[in-house]
């Protein structure tokens, strides 16, 4: 007979009793949300959904009776990655009624704050409506989305850790992380450093928004993948590490932790429409 401890956090291997005492007791929902694409040659087309699910799961270890970690959402919207093989996405629309069913749903059951960690850019706009639109509809909740790259943890080491110029897509930042969650499954053999990118003062991609010589504020532009880049990559993975990746998750989980106790405490006030005199 097996001994294994269930992790108290983990939604899917719930009673539904187990479900209704999280909601007693408060817990915050936390949703990680990733997409299939192309991720250069060294990396699975998961590398979004398992870096989003990774880093939340090590931030529901720090806080186990706070948090209920939801299965990571797979799909997501990535049209423009279509001219690679293995692009799933998801239309825009579609997308966004998919996650507030999601909402609509654990908003029905009794929860009253969510946190969407995504993995993937051009999930971001979608995200923040989802996000939105889930107050909009149920005004008794709270709902956020971010993307673990904007945590403010991950910018502050990543200098000290990181080597690369460029931190994009397949690259360094993400290799790493990969590299410290499921690293049997990266192909470091077949990472090389893609150097196709075209870099411009307004026009240029960072995930830590770090800008080229010269570079400005960024215009918000999403071309066609496969005209900015050869290989599906945008970055040098080549200089990847395990170590890397550990500490970049453990400063995601840091920061993640601290959102959820600030998102637990915050209090969800009542409207009040001004239309009518009180």
């Amino acid at each position: 007979m097996s001994t294994m401890v269930k992790p108290p956090y983990l939604f899917e291997k719930m009673t539904w009793l187990e479900v209704r005492e999280a909601v007693k007791i408060g817990r915050v929902v936390l949703i990680p949300v990733g997409t299939l694409e192309d991720h250069g040659h060294h990396l699975p087309i998961d590398t979004d959904v398992v870096i989003a699910e990774g880093i939340c799961r090590a931030t529901a270890e720090l806080l186990p009776d706070d948090i209920l970690l939801l299965p990571p959402v797979v799909h997501g919207f990535s049209p423009h990655h279509i001219d690679f093989p293995g692009v799933v996405t998801i239309h825009y629309h579609t997308f966004i009624e998919w996650m507030l069913d999601i909402t609509r749903s654990l908003a029905h059951h009794g929860f009253t704050r969510f946190l969407l960690v995504n993995g993937h850019g051009s999930n971001r706009p979608v995200l923040d409506l989802a996000a939105r639109m889930t107050i909009v509809e149920h005004p008794e909740v709270l709902c956020g989305a971010m993307s673990w790259w904007e945590l403010s943890a991950v910018r502050e080491i990543a200098p000290s850790v990181l080597e690369s110029e460029v931190v994009a897509h397949a690259c360094e930042a993400e290799t790493s992380v990969y590299l410290a969650l499921q690293p049997e499954y990266v192909q470091m053999d077949k990472a090389f450093k893609d150097g196709t990118s075209r870099r411009s003062p307004h026009f240029w991609i960072d995930l830590l928004g770090n800008p080229p010589p010269g570079g400005r504020n960024p215009v918000h532009m999403t071309e066609y993948w496969s005209t900015v880049t050869d290989q599906g990559s945008m970055g040098d993975p080549t200089v990847a590490t395990r170590e890397k990746g550990q500490q970049l998750v453990a400063a995601a989980a840091g920061e993640l932790a601290e959102i959820i106790l600030e998102l637990k405490a915050r209090p969800i006030a009542r409207r009040i429409p001004h239309q009518v005199e009180g």
